[in-house]
């Protein structure tokens, strides 16, 4: 299963929201999400310290993995913070000739989850039901 989302990315006094896409294998969460930054058509992919050049995303908090330690909330406010000091995209609207979208991630089963923050700057991830139910509290993580 895939998730796809934006996450709030502060740079320069301004926020951006980054599209990001999180890959969780059957072995989840033994084992870490496989993360992309899946840039819209006006952005380019900055390769970078923590992102290559096709947009996957490498951060030691995925390659340090630890169940019951690491969640997917956590993971999404590291990435918020590390890519607030390394933006992994950039704008092609001022540039001649954008490159098409690349898919840098192929969904099989794709929800969108939206991330929120709290005026205490907790953050928060939904992700709907197909039935459009909620989840159920034992299913929530809390940071």
């Amino acid at each position: 299963m895939s998730i796809t989302g934006t996450i709030p990315v502060k740079f320069d006094d301004k926020t951006y929201n980054i599209p990001v896409c999180l890959w969780l294998e059957e072995s989840y969460p033994q084992t870490a999400p496989i993360c992309y930054v899946r840039p819209t058509r006006e952005m380019k992919v900055l390769k970078g310290t923590f992102v290559s050049s096709d947009g996957k995303v490498e951060l030691p908090y995925l390659d340090e993995w630890k169940t019951g330690e690491c969640d997917l909330v956590s993971l999404l406010q590291v990435m918020c913070v590390m890519f607030g000091d390394f933006p992994p995209v950039c704008s092609l609207l001022h540039q001649p000739n954008p490159e098409p979208e690349q898919a840098s991630c192929w969904l099989q089963f794709q929800r969108e989850a939206q991330i929120y923050s709290d005026s205490n700057g907790s953050m928060y991830m939904y992700l709907p039901r197909e039935d459009g139910q909620f989840f159920q509290q034992e299913h929530e993580t809390t940071c």
